[in-house]
């Protein structure tokens, strides 16, 4: 999340966390080209107005160099023309300030689906269903409580469903960039969520990570209530 507007970002990067996102914040252009070039993102969300290197110079940057993130732009620039340049220099989406935060949150989770091949806000894997727009999991009907990181492991391995997905990886999309990261944390994780789905969803492949699979019908058991 890119943004030099200090009560914006504050209260940007705190929507993004309550809705379940690992965030990294930067509040000028040198700063973001950095942490884009360094981590793997699932989007980003942009401002164009940004000290050191403006928002365009760096969208067009990243795209010249192949950064695929999806890129959702937020702007005071209102004019019709602003946002074309915005879209023609690689932007995904594009919003305009002052916005409702309920909106720039649909957009993300729009982005971070198509990106993945998915169109809408439900996953499902067999009998387990998870909501990204409640961010809620359910196994046969029934709900499933999961906590923050918890919900973070299983929602990548949802857009990601048949794809091996290494611990790095999980660790690099469940943690912002300056948190403690514990590769051990991953596998606690994964027993966790295997405990309270009550199936075995997760196929661990050896050596190389996990991958979400539809279990049979025989494997499926009632989650604990």
């Amino acid at each position: 999340m890119v943004e030099d507007e200090r009560l914006l970002a504050r209260d940007l990067a705190r929507a993004l966390r309550e809705a379940e996102y690992a965030v990294d914040c930067a509040d000028n252009g040198e700063q973001a080209d950095f942490l884009a070039r360094t981590e793997q993102y699932d989007a980003v969300v942009l401002d164009l107005g940004l000290p050191k290197i403006d928002g365009l110079s760096l969208l067009r940057g990243w795209r010249a160099d192949g950064i695929p993130a999806p890129v959702l732009i937020l702007t005071a620039r209102g004019a019709w023309h602003e946002k074309v340049v915005g879209i023609d220099s690689g932007a995904d989406d594009y919003v305009v300030k002052p916005f409702r935060m309920e909106e720039v949150l649909a957009r993300i989770r729009a982005l971070i689906r198509r990106a993945n091949g998915f169109a809408g806000g439900d996953f499902h894997c067999g009998a387990l269903a998870l909501d990204t727009r409640a961010a809620r999991v359910a196994v046969g009907g029934i709900p499933v409580r999961l906590t923050s990181h918890e919900y973070r492991v299983l929602a990548y391995l949802m857009h990601h469903r048949g794809r091996v997905v290494s611990r790095t990886e999980l660790i690099d999309h469940i943690y912002a960039h300056d948190a403690d990261r514990d590769s051990n944390t991953v596998e606690v994780f994964i027993a966790r969520i295997r405990r309270k789905l009550g199936a075995p969803f997760i196929e661990t492949v050896r050596g190389l990570g996990y991958r979400l699979q539809e279990p049979s019908t025989a494997d499926i058991a009632a989650p604990p209530r």
